[in-house]
């Protein structure tokens, strides 16, 4: 499985995802998030990166000229829409873009299913709450083009394998505070998850 580190707020943190084999990493461009980059602070990180890493910003309820040239100012090459979004919407963004369901129940995460998209579990705030979806909901589905997140961390990743997800995406499951990332566990993780 494919491995997305989000919520990266320094340079060191995203060194660690990349030295430990992280596929893309994740910048929050929501500033109620507790992981809230500014543009400038995503730019020198992002400046400094070594080719062949997916930069991936998030961004929640923002117009599409908003995250255009937010993407373009720090080099993100992918914006993740953690919110409902119109097929005009999307058709108005210049940037490559990957959709976010909120799942509520077993239905929800067959929205989208044509395309590739992130998986989370549904909670009030927008992410970062470390819930856990219902897994037996993938039971019998094709997850081949889903990217899985909420309540992920190093013990229960590997036991994902047998669903065939195209990935997953963690954030405070290897944190040792919030923004801060743990070297051991993001490890452990990106280790578990391939």
């Amino acid at each position: 499985m494919r491995t997305k580190i989000c919520g990266i707020t320094s340079l060191e943190d995203a060194l660690v995802a990349i030295d430990a084999g992280a596929d893309a990493l994740g910048f929050v461009f929501y500033e109620k998030s507790p992981r809230y980059v500014t543009p400038q602070q995503a730019q020198s990180i992002i400046e400094k990166l070594p080719p062949f890493v997916e930069k991936v910003a998030l961004f929640v309820n923002e117009d599409a000229q908003t995250i255009d040239t937010i993407c373009q100012k720090v080099g993100a090459t992918l914006a993740q829409l953690h919110f409902d979004v119109s097929e005009t919407f999307c058709s108005s963004l210049t940037t490559p873009y990957i959709k976010v369901t909120r799942a509520k129940n077993a239905q929800d995460i067959l929205e989208y299913s044509d395309e590739y998209r992130l998986v989370d579990a549904y909670c009030e705030a927008y992410g970062g709450e470390g819930k856990r979806i219902n897994i037996e909901w993938f039971e019998s589905v094709d997850c081949s083009k889903i990217i899985l997140a909420g309540g992920l961390d190093s013990l229960n990743v590997a036991s994902l394998k047998e669903y065939g997800f195209y990935g997953v995406d963690v954030s405070s499951g290897v944190e040792k505070s919030y923004g801060k990332k743990d070297a051991k566990k993001v490890k452990d993780f990106i280790k578990n998850a391939q």
